[in-house]
């Protein structure tokens, strides 16, 4: 494959363009011969016939649906294909074991290098149903929520299909949450039953997950069981309400039938952040979230029959719900299940498995390629990487150097690298380089093109839409999806107040966005107290409400500051009584542990300041962009501090500053 330079108007970068595409979409055999463009174009000035012919061909229907959409974002009401019916795990696995059920459908790449296992079709629909059976033999009800809490693994995508199934909720949590985080997943999504391991292994150690499940459950008592599977030999302690997962499987039919869901029905609750300390439980349904899903995991990533798609994506996320189990699986793909990390057992593992797997698209955050663009070309060149067709990285803004290491090096300057924007919230990549028309350039660091059916806007401080080019502004969306989300479970108002309130009409994203002379959009950052890290958000307002815990802290402000490798971290402001000022050293090190008990380890701040008041405004508002100013070390320009209540906490927050950095120098 031969790469095209093609000359570009913005300064500073190459746009890269590819003979890629060739064939233009087939989206159903009513859409047939129409360009990129013309798909575009049809699917946002008519919707209807767009996804409704799409929706026709693609998913197999246990009764069809007799409306495509009943959608109103001014009142958020979000309905799709209705009057349908089906059921997610059957486009997922039946409809591929009826055609070729030796295909493989997962390659689980276990933590140690070389001891992959490959699951056909069959075996995983086999194994999703003799699971079904289990949780219908213990009391699980169709609508009921189902606790995910595993690693990486054949096992957790079938609990997955399983539930999706019998038309049970999943709610999977990342498997390095806290107790403390699970159970309040648990206790807000008002689970009954957990599905979980008896530990996971990762870069080389060992973690326990039972001990975790068994100290969350304590605080809930809606819990009837909890579902033991085995990742180790190792023995965990088993209580009255625990169930050993493959034991009781083993009895089980290897047959269940499917429950007909209705559309609109719920599939599964995931948990993200928000700017307020309670994460919220996204709700996603299953007909309009399963073809969005499959529909760009097909385009976006130039994904065609028989290729081995890998995204090393935990299924914690919502990365690894759409692009690691429903897109591929319901599109019959091999799927990659990464267990490990991007330097086990060295930084070469990534290209050490594109070689041994074949992998065709590589699909990883921009944290991990910073992580590995420090380490020498060697530890990727040693490897054969020519299977690539497409490289792709998800979770925040790549930046230049990392997407052109990524691209020049991994992708030896010849694999198209989209760079995709998407949310928890949108169910799969809205902002995109592909599809494109064939030869469409690729500018670096840069999401470009809206998907088929995604109208984006640029909105101003007052609410108006900003038109033209060369203009920035909050970033919403003007028209509905199928892959949206519908609510957040419980509370929707809260889901209203978060994405529909600030820009009447409109889906509000949350984050900033350039749209370039040329038209294309650029991504610019959150709006909101939420930060980005690793790829993965978190309100600082969650944070301090864990630090705000602590007997010896009345008061704390946590702001996200760049990092070269995670994008963003957390630095926590912090004042403490009186009482706790002469033993500081230790506070800190109890509001590390706070924070890793309450959260999760990555959530833990790099950086405590203590200060003995934060700057606020006379009406009690902390002025964070001050905080971040003065974490940034730029407090040149301070902009208006008039409306403080005592302007003269500026000056003695950027001394403690000053002393605490020249004291962490030194340490150094």
């Amino acid at each position: 494959m031969v790469m095209q330079y093609a000359s570009c108007s913005v300064a500073n970068f190459f746009a890269y363009s590819y003979p890629i595409g060739a064939a233009q979409p087939v989206l159903s055999s009513h859409l047939a011969g129409k360009t990129y463009s013309d798909l575009y174009e049809l699917s946002v000035k008519d919707p209807e016939t767009f996804w409704g012919s799409i929706a026709k061909e693609r998913l197999a229907w246990t009764k069809p649906f007799d409306q495509v959409t009943d959608c109103d974002l001014s009142s958020g009401k979000i309905n799709w294909f209705l009057g349908g019916q089906l059921n997610v795990s059957v486009n997922c696995l039946d409809v591929h074991v009826a055609k070729d059920p030796d295909r493989v459908a997962l390659i689980w790449e276990k933590d140690e290098p070389g001891t992959e296992e490959r699951i056909t079709y069959r075996e995983l629909l086999e194994m999703t149903c003799r699971l079904a059976n289990t949780l219908k033999s213990y009391g699980v009800q169709r609508g009921e929520r189902v606790a995910i809490y595993m690693p990486v693994s054949p096992m957790a995508v079938a609990a997955m299909m399983a539930c999706a199934r019998i038309g049970a909720v999943h709610t999977v949590v990342f498997a390095g949450f806290s107790s403390e985080a699970l159970a309040g997943r648990i206790q807000d999504a008002q689970c009954k039953f957990v599905i979980t391991c008896n530990q996971g292994v990762r870069g080389g150690r060992i973690f326990d997950l039972k001990s975790t499940v068994d100290k969350a459950v304590k605080s809930c008592p809606s819990i009837r069981h909890v579902f033991v599977a085995k990742r180790t030999n190792n023995s965990v302690p088993m209580g009255k309400l625990d169930i050993s997962l493959e034991e009781v499987m083993a009895g089980q039919s290897s047959v269940c039938a499917p429950e007909p869901m209705d559309s609109e029905e719920m599939l599964f609750m995931l948990y993200t952040s928000g700017s307020t300390g309670k994460p919220k439980g996204i709700v996603h349904t299953q007909a309009g979230y399963l073809l969005y899903a499959s529909l760009t995991h097909q385009y976006v990533f130039d994904y065609t029959p028989g290729d081995v798609f890998g995204c090393v994506a935990d299924i914690g996320w919502i990365t690894g719900h759409s692009y690691v189990v429903y897109g591929p699986l319901c599109n019959g793909a091999t799927s990659v299940l990464f267990e490990s990390t991007p330097v086990y057992p060295n930084p070469g593992r990534y290209w050490e498995t594109v070689q041994r797997l074949r992998i065709n698209q590589f699909y990883g955050a921009p944290t991990a390629i910073r992580l590995l663009l420090k380490y020498e070309e060697n530890w990727v060149k040693k490897y054969d990487r020519s299977s690539l067709k497409t490289l792709a990285s998800v979770g925040e803004p790549i930046n230049h150097e990392a997407w052109e290491w990524f691209h020049n090096v991994v992708g030896d300057g010849r694999c198209p690298l989209v760079d995709t924007w998407w949310q928890t919230e949108t169910g799969g990549v809205c902002i995109a380089p592909l599809p494109a028309e064939p030869g469409a350039e690729i500018r670096p660091a840069m999401a470009m093109r809206p998907f088929f059916g995604i109208q984006p806007a640029l909105l101003g401080e007052k609410g108006q839409i900003i038109t033209g080019n060369d203009v920035s502004g909050a970033l919403c969306i003007s028209q509905p999806w199928p892959g949206m989300a519908r609510t957040i479970f419980g509370d929707h108002q809260r889901f209203m107040d978060a994405y529909f309130k600030p820009y009447q009409g409109q889906y509000f994203t949350g984050d900033g966005a350039y749209r370039t002379e040329d038209g294309y959009y650029q991504i610019t950052g959150r709006m909101d107290d939420v930060i980005n890290i690793s790829g993965h958000r978190l309100g600082t307002a969650e944070i301090e409400d864990a630090l705000d815990e602590h007997p010896d802290v009345p008061e704390t402000a946590v702001i996200g500051i760049p990092h070269e490798i995670k994008g963003e971290v957390p630095f926590a402001f912090v004042v403490l009584k009186e009482s706790a000022s002469e033993n500081q050293q230790a506070v800190v090190e109890e509001l590390r542990h706070l924070v890793a008990t309450k959260i999760a380890k990555y959530a833990v701040p790099d950086n405590f300041l203590v200060v003995k008041r934060l700057p606020k405004t006379r009406s009690g508002k902390i002025m964070r962009r001050i905080l971040r100013k003065v974490a940034m070390q730029d407090t040149s320009n301070l902009g208006d501090v008039s409306t403080l209540d005592d302007p003269s906490v500026v000056s003695e927050i950027i001394e403690a500053h000053k002393h605490y950095r020249s004291h962490k120098e030194g340490r150094l």
